[in-house]
């Protein structure tokens, strides 16, 4: 475990390390989509599917990001986005009762789980029988975990989130790791404890970078191994004292979360590359906005009556700015034009 823990600090260090020679924009533009993936995926391993443009609108809205394009979010999804802000930005804040209550509110702000009406902002009370996570159709129900009794949850918590304050020369990432673990065993809600859990989990992992930017989601890889996530939640749930299994299998996730990101902040480099060898081009906003899209990602191929839609000109215009660019070594035609000529970037930075 020490050695694996050590190459997850090393990789953290690492893309942490690369992100700081890059502009202030160019960092924030990778945070922004890394929190957006974070709070989509997070959602996801619960089965909530939540719109892409309202979460990244929505945290761009409450980091006062200037960011083009933003439209409006709901209630819902700017309940999730604070929470987890909340939990990133604020990562040295203490843990108490009152902030996870604010929390779960953000969570179900019409106190509703669905079609149903839950207890929010406070800890479960188990009227209607024991909590239990269960599978299977009525009949053949299958019982993955039942928590434990409502009545022990306060002085549960209390020890928990003393824990998570103090000081006891552990990891960080071990600790977010335990954290978890133990979060979601405890199930203090009756609804949210895995979106809350991992938010913890994100606070923890914010603590051992020391940084507010985040560029690694752990709930997009978690969200990739689902099924063994919940595999090891429930083995470990019903096993001994000893969590080590968990704690690797942590561990193991979290380092392919990191080196899932080390691949994506490279685009973001070679973005910030591409940038600094044109710098002194000349090129209007429409020009400007392409080649973001095509650094960024790209739906299908660029032609002259596509350039003209997204921009919201004509294609004698659009021609004439693709023109520019093949002029310039920016762009150049993509073979096997067929009936529509396509453009593709000229330059072998961004090019595989």
């Amino acid at each position: 475990m020490v050695f694996l823990l050590g190459r997850v600090r090393n990789l953290q260090g690492k893309i942490y390390g690369r992100m700081e020679s890059l502009g202030f924009e160019l960092k924030g533009e990778a945070s922004l989509n890394t929190l957006t993936t974070d709070v989509l995926k997070s959602s996801e391993i619960e089965g909530e599917i939540l719109n892409t443009d309202e979460v990244r609108s929505s945290i761009a809205r409450h980091l006062r990001m200037d960011i083009q394009g933003l439209i409006p979010s709901d209630r819902n999804t700017d309940g999730v986005v604070e929470m987890m802000l909340d939990a990133t930005q604020n990562f040295n804040n203490p843990l108490d009762s009152d902030r996870l209550f604010a929390w779960h509110s953000s969570l179900f702000p019409r106190g509703r789980s669905g079609m149903y009406k839950i207890k929010i902002g406070d800890w479960r009370k188990d009227t209607t029988g024991p909590m239990q996570v269960v599978s299977g159709a009525m009949g053949k129900e299958k019982v993955h975990f039942q928590a434990p009794d409502s009545t022990t949850i306060p002085k549960e918590m209390d020890a928990f989130m003393s824990w998570i304050n103090s000081e006891q020369g552990i990891d960080p990432v071990i600790k977010a790791g335990v954290a978890h673990l133990w979060f979601i065993t405890i199930h203090p809600f009756d609804d949210g404890n895995g979106r809350i859990g991992r938010a913890i989990s994100d606070m923890l992992l914010a603590r051992s970078d020391e940084s507010v930017q985040r560029y690694y989601s752990m709930s997009a890889q978690i969200r990739i191994e689902r099924n063994d996530y919940y595999s090891i939640l429930e083995n470990t749930q019903k096993g001994s004292l000893d969590i080590t299994k968990w704690l690797l299998w942590f561990l193991n996730c979290l380092l392919d979360a990191l080196e899932s990101a080390e691949g994506t902040l490279s685009n973001v480099i070679l973005k910030d590359e591409f940038w600094r060898k044109h710098i002194d081009i000349s090129l209007n906003s429409r020009q400007k906005k392409i080649l973001n899209k095509l650094l960024d990602s790209f739906d299908g191929k660029l032609t002259t009556s596509k350039w003209a839609k997204i921009c919201k000109t004509s294609t004698d215009t659009a021609l004439r700015d693709i023109q520019d660019l093949l002029g310039k070594d920016i762009l150049m035609k993509e073979e096997g034009g067929g009936r529509s000529t396509s453009y593709k970037l000229y330059d072998r930075i961004t090019n595989n």
